[in-house]
This record gives structure tokens, sequence and C-alpha cells, in this order.
């Protein structure tokens, strides 16, 4: 059953339909192969090239056999005459299952490739719009030092173009075809056909197979989207987190009529962020089970097979969902820059003590006892919700190294946003 949450380009992707076209396009290019050998006649190839499956009658025998494979080629044999004992020739079932679903893996890819595209576009022009919007930098969730939003969203710039490029990696790996028949040796499909019907595909051949393409592929492609995903969770958590109601810095879209809570009409909740949050983590729990795929008896057994009809479609519709509800949520966040300046104001100051303790140093203090004596007055400040460059033109300690007039410019919010345009270069970021 296709989730919910499924798009209609992906979901196409992983419908039956589209997976027994592809195990019927692998068929039809392996009888190509045997013809340009010489083993299937011209006439006889023509007729091949017309074979269908009749879905009713596949389920029909499929009753009978208990075996999707022979179920769909005796359907398919059943639209041809003679010609039919060609279908299948000298393969195993895997040789068309595992080559058929590296077909469905890269259309998926591409899907997701173009999404990926579209969010990396929304972030860079967000991260432009907010260059110079200067924001409070948290770590363990408490005030540290000022930052611009802007660079918020150019880290995550950054980020989502490394996934582009992971995913790339993963979908190379996992374009690849297998036709080297029962067990992968050969014996009954030589590798010349085996390299015409993937090069007929677009396929790499993997160069050695057992029964199956190996799982390790499929590992990395399964776990990559667990990346991108583990990605989405991270940027949608920062949007809750700013979106708190002692923050509110930053707020997911929210649309005329909607609501939040059946009982409480104020309520503007981060529902679309919490969505992807929950998605990431059913994404991620795939990447398990594609990671334990790996390990099969011998040339291959089919426990990797019944999870795979559930964990590849669904990691792909998942991710492809959250990719583009990130990219809309991204489109139309609300950002409030008055409410970001009224944040860094909360502390009265605190956030410059790392620029005090430099200058005392600068002025000769040792570190240790500069040290206690901005954290001396910083403690008060907040203990007693003062001033916190009162407090330091107040103390004869520190006036002793610092005079009012020098320490004044240090409590400039310009000078944690001078290096800025400098990051953006180095990203390729700006306004052309």
């Amino acid at each position: 059953m296709i989730p919910r949450y499924s798009r209609p380009q992906m979901a196409r992707v992983w419908s039956d339909e589209n997976k027994f076209n592809k195990w019927l396009r692998v068929e039809i290019s392996v009888c190509e192969a045997w013809a340009e050998q010489g083993v299937i006649s011209r006439e006889e190839m023509a007729k091949i090239r017309n074979a269908r499956l009749n879905l009713p009658r596949m389920e029909e025998v499929l009753q009978e056999t208990h075996h999707d494979m022979t179920a769909f080629l005796r359907s398919v044999g059943e639209s041809l005459g003679p010609e039919s004992r060609f279908i299948h020739l000298g393969l195993t079932s895997s040789d068309v299952m595992d080559t058929a679903l590296s077909l469905q893996l890269v259309e998926a890819a591409d899907y997701l490739a173009m999404e990926i595209e579209a969010l990396i576009g929304v972030l860079k022009e967000r991260a432009i719009e907010h260059k110079h919007t200067i924001m409070m930098g948290r770590t363990h969730g408490v005030h540290a030092e000022p930052m611009t939003f802007g660079l918020k969203l150019a880290l995550w710039y950054d980020e989502m173009r490394r996934n582009a490029e992971r995913l790339a990696q993963a979908r190379k790996a996992i374009t690849v075809g297998k036709i080297s028949g029962a067990v992968g040796t050969h014996a009954t499909v030589s590798p010349a056909i085996e390299e015409a019907v993937c090069a007929r595909l677009g396929l790499t051949v993997a160069p050695v197979s057992n029964q199956v393409i190996q799982r390790d592929r499929h590992a990395q492609f399964v776990t990559t989207l667990a990346i991108i995903a583990g990605s989405l969770e991270k940027f949608a958590t920062e949007i809750r987190g700013l979106q708190r109601t002692e923050v509110r810095e930053a707020e997911e879209p929210f649309s005329p009529g909607q609501t939040g809570s059946s009982a409480m009409p104020h309520k503007r909740n981060p529902e679309l962020c919490e969505r992807i949050c929950g998605l990431a983590r059913l994404v991620r729990g795939h990447a398990v089970t594609a990671l334990e795929n790996m390990a099969l008896w011998h040339e291959r057994d089919i426990s990797h097979s019944s999870t795979e009809r559930i964990i590849l479609p669904d990691a792909c519709l998942a991710l492809d969902y959250i990719l583009s509800l990130t990219t809309s949520i991204m489109r139309g966040l609300l950002v409030y820059p008055e409410r970001m300046k009224e944040n860094l104001e909360i502390t009265k100051g605190l956030v410059f003590s790392q620029r005090v303790l430099l200058a005392l140093i600068d002025k000769g203090l040792r570190r240790e006892d500069a040290y206690k004596l901005v954290q001396r007055n910083a403690m008060q400040a907040w203990k007693e919700n003062v001033d916190f460059r009162e407090l330091l033109v107040a103390d004869p300690e520190v006036t002793r190294w610092l005079t009012p007039a020098e320490m004044k410019p240090l409590f400039d919010y310009g000078y944690y946003s001078r290096h800025v345009d400098d990051v953006f270069r180095r990203l390729g970021l700006s306004q052309a």
C-alpha cells in the first residue's frame, strides 16, 4: 500500500505497474542480446517485443505458484506463441528483479536530486536575504554570542550541497545490473549477454555477482537517504526551537483559517516541522534494516526481499515528501528580525563578555585573572538582572585596565557580522 505521504511522481516509481514493466523491459533486453548472437530469429524477436503482462492473470497464477516471478513469466508467456520459450532464457529470478530494482532506484534518485536542488535554491535565496539579520547564537540552548540568521541558513545550504553529492555517489553505486544466472557463474548466460543488456538499460555491469546484486550497494543508498533526512530533521528542529513562544524569532508558515488546537484557538504549532522530524526517524530506521540485509546465507537467501519491499519504497517516498515539505517551509518561513533584536538585549550586554575578556588580556592582564574578573561581573548581572556594562564601569579593578571610553566600542553587534561576507564568498553565495 502506498503511504498517505506519497507524492504522484515518486508513487509511480514504486507502483506495481512500473515495477513489472521494468521486469518486462529487462526480459526483452535479454532477448535482444540473445538475438544479436543469433539465438533468436528476427521474426521471433519482433513478436517478443510485443510481449505484454496481464496483471490480473499474474495475480491469478500467483495464487497457485506462490512465486511472483513464475507467475509473471506465465502471464507474459501467454501473450506470445512458441517464441515465449526465449523469455527468461538462462536467467534466474534475481537477474531480472535486481536489475529492474536498480532501474527503479535510479529513477527515484533522480526525483530526489531534483527536490534537493529546489531546496538548495530556496536556502540560497533566504540566506542572502538574511545575510546581515543579526540574531543570538546559542550553545546548549543558552545565549552565546551574536551571529546572523543568514549565516545559519548558509550552513544549511552548504550541508544540502553535500547531500546532493552523497546522493550522486549512492546513485552511482546502485546503477548496476546483474545478468549472470544462478549463483553468478554465467554458466547459462554469458558475460557478453550481461554486458549487452546493461548497456541497453543504461546500467554498469556488476563486475562480479553471486545470485544477487550485493546489498552493500542498497545499504549505501538507504543510509544516504537517512543522512539527508537527518539534515532535514536538524533544520526542522531548529525552526521548532525558534518558534517557541519565549523565543519566536522564526515561524513556519501559518495559513488563513488554519487551526493549531481543537481546544486553544491561539495556538500556532510547528506541526509541519514536527512531521519532518517524525518521518526522518522512520527513514533512519530503514537504514538499520538495509545494513542488516547485507549478510545473506552463501550465494543468497531471501531474508532481504521481504524487508526491501517496504524499506526501499518507503524511504524514497518519505524523503521525497519531507524534502518538498522543507522547501515549502523555507520558502514561506516567517522571520522576525525585531524579535531577534529584543532577544539579543535580554541579558543586558552579557553576550559581549568575551570581547571584554580579550580586551583585558590585550592590556596585559593574565587570562586567568581577566576571566575571573569578567565572570564575577557577569554572574552578578545574571543574578541581579542588571546591565553588564554598567557593572564593569563601576568596577575599579576593571577600570584600572579599561576606561569607560575604551569599553564602549566593545559592545558593538556589528563586530560579530564583520566576516559574514567572507563566509558567503567561500560558499559562492552572492546576489547574482
